[in-house]
């Protein structure tokens, strides 16, 4: 009898251990899953929305203990999107916001600065103050190339979203505003509450599968 009663505690933690853990896994990639759906929902696109990695602990085993953890791999983004911010230059009055004609990266693959965009294309970059509306940082004797980046101007005059000054065809690289307010785009806590209170339900639901 003692035996038999030895074997039944070890199956029915058996079954526990599966239980929480299939549970627990369930939920973390429930969780990564809507994570994922509210950054691409939210218009901030799918590489972004790929950073949400899951995992369970232990790694490959069962346990009453186990663990699951969700987690960012662009942390910063995240929380910035998830929080609101206003952001502001911390080298200067302004922030500089890159045009189409700016491109998209700059050195390293990394975000395209004015910097960069010179050390890029050759070309200086030139203030232009406005007294209503927002500055710019433009190319003079510049083009826009069959991709739209402003590029060396060869002797190309008048396509469409130039600017003539004094004969010149100047185009406009960024856009200088004092500052940036990014909205609260996305609710990690309230996601992770949810899946949290799902979790009794979803161990037990795997505990009554044979």
């Amino acid at each position: 009898m003692e035996g038999r009663l030895t074997e039944m505690l070890a199956a029915d933690l058996a079954a526990a251990e599966r239980a929480v853990t299939a549970g627990l896994r369930e939920a973390s990639d429930g969780l990564k899953a809507e994570l994922r759906g509210q950054i691409a929902g939210a218009g901030l696109g799918t590489r972004l929305a790929r950073t949400w990695r899951s995992e369970i602990y232990p790694k490959g085993g069962r346990s009453l203990r186990a663990a699951g953890l969700v987690w960012s791999k662009a942390p910063g983004i995240v929380g910035l999107h998830a929080d609101g911010a206003i952001i502001r230059s911390r080298q200067g009055l302004f922030l500089a916001i890159p045009t189409p004609a700016a491109g998209r990266y700059g050195d390293g693959g990394k975000k395209i600065t004015p910097g960069g965009w010179e050390r890029r294309t050759g070309l200086p970059l030139r203030f232009v103050y406005r007294r209503r509306g927002l500055s710019l940082l433009v190319a003079d004797n510049a083009r826009l190339s069959k991709r739209g980046l402003a590029t060396a101007n060869r002797g190309r005059r008048g396509e469409a979203g130039f600017i003539r000054l004094a004969g010149r065809t100047t185009v406009p690289v960024f856009i200088l505003v004092p500052q940036v307010r990014v909205k609260k785009r996305l609710d990690v806590a309230g996601a992770g509450r949810a899946w949290q209170g799902r979790l009794p339900g979803l161990i037990l639901r795997h505990w009554k599968e044979p």
